[in-house]
């Protein structure tokens, strides 16, 4: 935990860590407050594509936490800001819902349904998937083996009260079976998106930390960008996923509620 004493931003992932589904942990709120009262600065870090910034500030309004466009750092951003770097004017076919379109639209990029004037693929979470876009993506693929193709996460399920649904690797992985093509993932497990978090905010990796109820996402995220990586065993993670992993946390806790007595401290 003595590490832990020294992190002013903390990078939480949302569902599994400081929710589930629409249930608010009893102890988030406090933790929230207690990090501002240090100083600190929280981030709120998704793979979830499906759901633009706007989308979550609303969400996160609903649980009764106030947010602000600059309080998030998630996939869909991330895959922006890489896409800027090598394929400002491509124009994107996207399988992913109308937020992750609106968000790549906010970011300036040109979009398109038709598969003759395509120049790049994007895959996210796609709550609204149908198999037209199944079609396109599979078709573009099969017929254009080096049109560059991009995935906003590889994660292969999606929690919800009553268990998990297909995420984005699950539908990569089913796009490979077609193909026989992977995408460029950019989320967690990447280290890009803390990366970018430090890089926004000033922050250095000795005081970052990643919070996240994933090993194969989150943690591993945290651990390949020199920060804290702290797993918390309030979501998907049994102890037995835990103990037949290879990437080890810095830290593992019952949940994020154990944080708070320990970043107290500096305000005695």
């Amino acid at each position: 935990m003595k590490r832990l004493e020294n992190v002013k931003l903390f990078l939480f992932d949302m569902d599994g860590t400081l929710y589930l589904g629409n249930r608010l942990y009893d102890f988030t709120i406090e933790l929230l407050d207690t990090i501002k009262a240090i100083g600190g600065k929280y981030m709120f870090m998704t793979n979830n594509s499906s759901k633009s910034v706007v989308d979550y500030i609303k969400k996160l309004e609903g649980l009764g936490i106030k947010a602000e466009y600059t309080d998030f750092i998630t996939s869909s951003q991330a895959t922006a800001y890489l896409l800027k770097k090598e394929h400002r004017d491509s124009r994107l076919y996207v399988c992913g819902t109308q937020s992750l379109k609106d968000e790549l639209i906010r970011e300036g990029f040109n979009l398109t349904e038709n598969v003759d004037e395509t120049d790049c693929i994007v895959l996210g979470f796609d709550t609204e998937l149908n198999f037209k876009k199944l079609h396109d993506v599979s078709y573009l693929l099969c017929t254009r083996p080096d049109i560059p193709y991009f995935a906003t996460n590889p994660d292969y399920v999606c929690p919800t009260e009553f268990g998990s649904v297909p995420d984005c690797g699950s539908v990569a992985d089913m796009l490979y079976n077609v193909s026989k093509r992977r995408p460029i993932f950019i989320g967690k497990p990447e280290p890009l998106m803390p990366e970018l978090a430090m890089e926004m905010t000033g922050y250095t990796k000795k005081e970052t930390a990643v919070i996240g109820d994933r090993i194969y996402t989150d943690v591993k995220s945290g651990l390949r960008a020199g920060a804290l990586a702290i797993l918390v065993m309030s979501g998907e993670t049994t102890k037995e996923i835990l103990d037949a992993s290879e990437d080890k946390p810095d830290l593992v806790l019952e949940s994020a509620k154990e944080i708070i007595p320990v970043i107290k401290k500096s305000l005695k």
